[in-house]
């Protein structure tokens, strides 16, 4: 599993970009129902009028959620009354999104994080009671990360690359006067994770490769840092994930695929060194974690794409029954301070919508409406999970969503969408902009080609240093499965995809020019040399990690060279709509100008858009208006209308 400083994929506050068995002769048989159905079309305004929810704090009474939201065109901290009722709005930012982290344990003061345009140097800050907001990690170029409250609500932990741009330390802050002590001074080249409730410990991971990371403990007392994953047979590469420490502080939780292809659970007894398996399944069991009074322990599967929700009471480990949501992606989990409520997000093929509910029994209720009401959730497409053959035999997975009204005598145009990465996944759940496609007559395949994780370590490491080659052949061969389908005109396939798969359609356009018809790339990376020399110096250690499984650009120029497609621009000729941010840290500018620039030196139709105070992608509904008209103008213009 991929720590999160170092992927390139888009990141939480984006636009939601297009970002088994053998494939069918024709789509599944509701598909076919389907087919007969002539939905209402909606413009891009109507889409956009959705709201967009995130993050969930219960107030220390239990009577409200604190979430983020985007209703005023920007996220924004927002109250919600857990009887019902309208959201209560908070913040006021006019520019840069307000990520809510939670109500403080004992009053309504509430912590959120926020950058400046996209830049992604966060800070932690705090609003009052009465309103006044107090950046808590004040400074220049630093970035700041939460890492959790305090198990004696007196305090929170957090991360800051303040000392040092590239090592993040770990400090405690008070929360009566936020007078803050360093707890670790990381001289290792760590990334820190959480602390055990006495303080005692702090775990670090330490990130070798993509699939190789192992877990450090640091031993304040005794000043020591103790390896607790050590490889057996040495020499093994295994992906170690620390989850938490339990609440009376005797043992450590952490994810591992130590002798599996996927991740499991496991129980570390720190006074003893015992470890216990906890939870296994056929899929990668993506977190856990307790609830605040230790009452509930949740765990997170990643099953074939949607998220399988565990709940279990205490220490016995109790399953809880929840109630069924057919079809819905469940996640946020959290817990009212007196265990008494559960609150989590469920996500169909409309919006996610937060829900409450009652740990006694009774049906969950939902507090939030997040679909605009002039859509009828009836016309949107759930997307369905479609594997293929690729061209080496490798089975590829993927999520097809056909448009109402497509069937053998009326083929409807598709866009193979690629995820961000390398390493991501494309999941069940929302995408505007992809909803918006399908609703105007497109198919869309959200492929997860070789190199994605969720399907085993062996599955992920694929198309290390393959990178636009073994991967980008997996998205050549999807067409004939869409083809095959008798559904999709095979003359009218485009490719799309954002961060590193906005660098695979560029990829595609270069080195398999004549393959699809279109290319759709949302700030995609084109010269992989200037990308991974401009690294930031806060992703440390997970930069050399990166350098292992895509190249060093020094020891490795000529490879990157060779699959950059800015060197083999001459070699594309079919048109290209390019989206990028201006403040965008990860993927610079200049990425974009000059495959742009590179392209229309050659006479090919190229659409470019830059847009003002966005990073690695758009988080302004402004902006994302104006890249959902451009994105459906283009292919309107040069795939719809082939």
């Amino acid at each position: 599993m991929r720590n999160p400083f170092r992927i390139l994929a888009t990141a939480p506050a984006l636009l939601v970009f297009l970002a088994g068995a053998p494939a069918p002769a024709a789509p599944p048989a509701k598909a076919a129902t389907a087919a007969a159905r002539q939905p209402r079309l909606y413009t891009i305004e109507q889409f956009l009028a959705n709201t967009a929810y995130n993050g969930a704090s219960f107030s220390p009474d239990g009577r409200k959620i604190l979430v983020g939201s985007n209703q005023t065109g920007v996220f924004n901290a927002f109250a919600i009354p857990v009887d019902g009722g309208k959201p209560v709005q908070l913040t006021d930012s006019k520019t840069n999104a307000v990520l809510t982290i939670g109500y403080f344990p004992k009053d309504e003061r509430f912590l959120y994080t926020s950058d400046q345009g996209g830049n992604e140097q966060n800070h932690l800050y705090v609003q009052a009671s009465d309103g006044g907001i107090r950046d808590l990690t004040p400074g220049e170029n630093l970035k700041a990360i939460f890492t959790g409250w305090a198990p004696d609500g007196q305090s929170f932990f957090f991360a800051s690359n303040e000392r040092d741009p590239g090592l993040f330390d770990v400090y405690e802050m008070a929360l009566d006067g936020y007078g803050r002590k360093l707890l670790y001074a990381n001289e290792g080249g760590y990334v820190p994770g959480s602390v055990s409730p006495d303080r005692r410990w702090v775990t670090l991971v330490k990130t070798q490769t993509s699939t190789d990371s192992d877990i450090y403990l640091h031993d304040r007392t005794t000043g020591k840092t103790a390896l607790l994953t050590p490889d057996d047979p040495p020499g093994t590469e295994v992906s170690n994930t620390p989850q938490e420490f339990s609440p009376d502080g005797k043992s450590f939780y952490y994810t591992t695929d130590k002798g599996s292809e996927f991740a499991y659970l496991v129980r570390y007894d720190l006074a003893t060194g015992q470890r216990q398996e906890v939870l296994r399944t056929n899929w990668d069991v993506l977190g856990a974690g307790f609830s605040r009074d230790g009452r509930w322990f949740t765990a997170a599967i990643n099953n074939d794409g949607r998220t399988e929700l565990r709940v279990f009471e205490a220490p016995a480990m109790k399953p809880v029954e929840l109630p069924e949501m057919p079809g819905a992606d469940i996640t946020t989990v959290n817990f009212s301070p007196d265990g008494s409520l559960m609150s989590f997000y469920a996500e169909t093929a409309a919006p996610r919508d937060l829900f409450v509910r009652d740990l006694k029994g009774g049906p969950p209720r939902q507090l939030t409406h997040s679909l605009n009401p002039a859509i009828d959730p009836q016309d949107l497409v759930e997307a369905k999970v479609v594997r293929f053959k690729s061209y080496d035999g490798v089975e590829i997975p993927g999520l097809l969503s056909m448009p109402h009204g497509a069937s053998p005598e009326h083929k409807v145009p598709a866009l193979v969408s690629v995820h961000g990465g390398p390493g991501g996944q494309s999941r069940i759940g929302y995408r505007g902009l992809t909803q918006y496609l399908i609703n105007h007559g497109y198919a869309v395949y959200d492929i997860n080609n070789r190199g994605s994780s969720g399907y085993g370590k062996t599955f992920y490491a694929m198309d290390d240093r393959k990178h636009g080659e073994a991967d980008l052949d997996d998205c050549v061969a999807s067409k004939k499965m869409l083809a095959a389908t008798g559904w999709i005109d095979p003359g009218r396939i485009g490719i799309s995809g954002g961060s590193y798969g906005g660098f695979m359609v560029l990829a595609a356009l270069a080195f398999r020019p004549r393959e699809f018809a279109v290319g759709v790339d949302l700030y995609g990376v084109s010269n992989w040399l200037r990308t991974l020399e401009s690294i930031p110096a806060w992703w440390g250690a997970e930069r050399d990690s990166l350098y292992k499984e895509m190249g060093d650009p020094k020891a490795d120029a000529d490879y990157l060279r060779r699959i950059s497609p800015l060197f083999h621009a001459d070699q594309i000729e079919r048109p290209l709509l390019v989206l990028q941010g201006k403040n965008d840290p990860r993927v610079l500018q200049p990425e974009s100008d000059e495959i742009v620039a590179a392209v229309r030196k050659k006479g090919i139709p190229v659409d470019y858009l830059l847009f003002d105070g966005e990073g690695h992608g758009l988080a302004r509904k402004e902006s994302q208006e104006k890249a959902f008209r451009a994105v459906a103008q283009f292919l309107d213009k040069y795939l719809k209308g082939i």
